[in-house]
């Protein structure tokens, strides 16, 4: 097979666990829809602050979720990945004459196939649940781009460190780092009404602006200057965290 049969049989194979193994769907799901009905609630009174840019808080927090459910889509790949380094079924691909980019390429497009599913429960919740998309379909389609391109994100994270530690020790590092990616940005309210530190970590934290490209569609329309740094940061982000991923094969074979 050439290396791009072999990807998508990979591909293939990660997605068959979705079925066989519901429990590595079911927090992807359940975790995103409490926060959209737990902060939207209990937050709403943050939309009176001088400067907020929505008169709802599920405007501002659903896009955040649908984000954060692909995010762990793209970590169960890689808790997925310690399951077959684990039994030894990883090892023979290894032995095989076979891409190794492609080894690391399949987890990771099984990864984007996955986060439309977390994607379009959550989503369709908060719709249900109130929320309305300004921009129209071009806010619904930026929503698309940015939590798609965080599932690879996360996936290239997962993998990463799934092969560099073989084991469930990596488990809560890959969680943990997503949390922090996340919650240290705009997640819960805008630059406009932070302070102090965590108002620079999240100027400096990519989310922030991935964030933005996300929700521009449900505060108003779609604009390019909120379109550009999302873009650039989900490219950098698969860049790094790409080559992080590869680069664990080294690891791996040692």
């Amino acid at each position: 097979m050439n290396s791009l049969g072999i990807a998508l049989s990979l591909a293939g194979r990660n997605l068959l666990l979705m079925r066989r193994i519901p429990s590595v769907v079911v927090p992807s799901l359940v975790f995103p829809i409490f926060v959209v009905i737990a902060f939207s609630g209990a937050y709403s009174a943050l939309t009176r602050l001088p400067g907020f840019p929505v008169d709802k808080m599920i405007d501002w927090i659903l896009p955040m979720a649908v984000v954060q459910s692909s995010a762990f889509g793209g970590v169960n790949v890689g808790l997925s990945l310690v399951r077959d380094l684990q039994g030894g079924f990883f090892d023979r691909l290894l032995l095989a004459p076979v891409s190794r980019a492609s080894l690391v390429a399949g987890p990771i497009l099984g990864a984007v196939v996955r986060a439309f599913v977390p994607l379009a429960v959550v989503l369709a919740t908060g719709l249900a649940a109130g929320a309305r998309p300004r921009g129209g379909p071009a806010g619904l389609l930026m929503l698309l781009v940015a939590a798609e391109g965080v599932a690879v994100i996360a996936a290239g994270w997962g993998v990463g460190l799934a092969l560099r530690l073989r084991d469930q020790r990596a488990a809560p590092l890959m969680q943990v780092g997503i949390f922090l990616t996340v919650f240290l940005s705009t997640a819960q309210v805008p630059l406009a009404v932070m302070s102090g530190w965590l108002r620079t970590v999240a100027t400096l934290n990519p989310m922030t602006s991935i964030l933005a490209l996300g929700r521009q569609g449900f505060i108003g329309p779609v604009s390019w200057a909120q379109t550009w740094p999302g873009l650039v940061a989900l490219a950098g982000g698969i860049a790094v965290l790409g080559t992080f991923a590869v680069r664990g094969l080294a690891v791996a074979e040692q």
